[in-house]
């Protein structure tokens, strides 16, 4: 009996030891699944991740290509070289242009017209009007302009005589009608066709002015002359003869005089910060009648559209003369406001 106890006694050890190591592989099955689980996550998620980019990196692509300048072909340089050679062109003949028109050659040159002689004429004056001035423009007729007949004759010595005006906001109204009636009847206007007649567009109408005149009639001289102003005519074409042939004439009567800065005031001057601290404008004819020789009214028809205009007239035009080689001739006998015998104007 004895002898038989360690026999069963070993073979408890053995199955013991038998569970122990296979619990331990079991643990080690699972630790392994678990691993193996998490790796395979892990690859996916970066696998996934991967498709993702180069997703994103094929669209950015794509949109980098399709914003890249084209090649371009030997025919696509030789239209843009065309195309620059074009405009070189272009560029040239306007440069011409603006030396002809410089030189007389202008615009409307046929429509130009002087006395029935063929001589160049002494003067063209302009008597600035508005709407609802019929009553002064009568006083003017019967007073120092012409009438039809007697103005026919002063044509015939070289100068042309005309109301000067616009026309209405409100195109073909009344008012534009009352005009070209009354013009039906007198022949005594220049209606400045693209220019709106109104208080606030005065500084505008010189350029208007000077530029319809000139491609009308071919003369020495071209007068601007308010509509407040009586004119003795043979006087003023004296002043006007003993002139002639002076090229770059700007006659008038010379003033200068403080620049309104303070708005509400008499001639206020909005841009007034342009004239400087002390606030005077430069030297230029009063706007009651001044005188402009051909070429500066040349120069103004060619460059108005881009000439400054300021909110009175008279420093409009001499701001436009500043940098020309001008001739400033400061005559008295064109201050309308003081009296004297030798006066070609006086206020009305």
């Amino acid at each position: 009996m004895e002898s038989m106890l360690p026999t069963t006694s070993s073979k408890s050890d053995r199955r013991s030891k038998s569970k122990s190591k296979s619990s331990q592989r079991s643990k080690s099955s699972l630790v392994m699944a678990l691993i193996s689980c998490f790796s395979w996550l892990y690859v996916s998620g970066r696998l996934w991740q991967d498709a993702e980019n180069r997703v994103l990196l094929a669209s950015l692509l794509k949109k980098n290509s399709e914003q890249r300048p084209k090649m371009l072909t030997v025919e696509d340089k030789l239209m843009v070289l065309g195309c620059k050679d074009l405009e070189r062109r272009i560029v040239e003949v306007e440069m011409e242009l603006t030396v002809a028109k410089s030189q007389g050659y202008l615009k409307n040159q046929l429509k130009q017209s002087g006395s029935s002689s063929g001589k160049q004429l002494l003067a063209v004056i302009g008597i600035y009007m508005g709407f609802g001035g019929r009553l002064r423009r009568n006083v003017i007729r019967g007073s120092w302009l012409p009438n039809v007949d007697a103005l026919s004759k002063l044509e015939e010595k070289g100068v042309i005589v005309r109301f000067v005006i616009g026309r209405s906001p409100n195109r073909g109204d009344s008012l534009d009608r009352n005009i070209n009636e009354e013009n039906r009847a007198t022949k005594d206007f220049l209606i400045l066709e693209s220019h709106e007649e109104a208080q606030e567009e005065l500084p505008k109408k010189a350029k208007y002015f000077f530029s319809s005149a000139i491609q009308t009639w071919d003369a020495e001289f071209y007068v601007k002359v308010d509509d407040n102003i009586d004119v003795d005519l043979d006087g003023l074409i004296e002043l006007l003869q003993n002139h002639r042939g002076q090229d770059s004439s700007y006659i008038g009567c010379m003033k200068s005089g403080e620049v309104v800065s303070k708005e509400g005031r008499a001639w206020y001057e909005p841009e007034w910060w342009k004239f400087g601290d002390e606030k005077s404008y430069f030297r230029h004819a009063d706007g009651s009648v001044l005188v402009l020789s051909k070429n500066l009214a040349q120069y103004i028809n060619i460059n108005s559209a881009s000439l400054k205009s300021y909110a009175h007239e008279d420093i409009s035009i001499g701001s436009w003369m500043i940098g020309l080689q001008t001739t400033y001739t400061d005559d008295s006998r064109l201050c309308c406001s003081t009296s004297g015998q030798d006066k070609v104007c006086s206020l009305a």
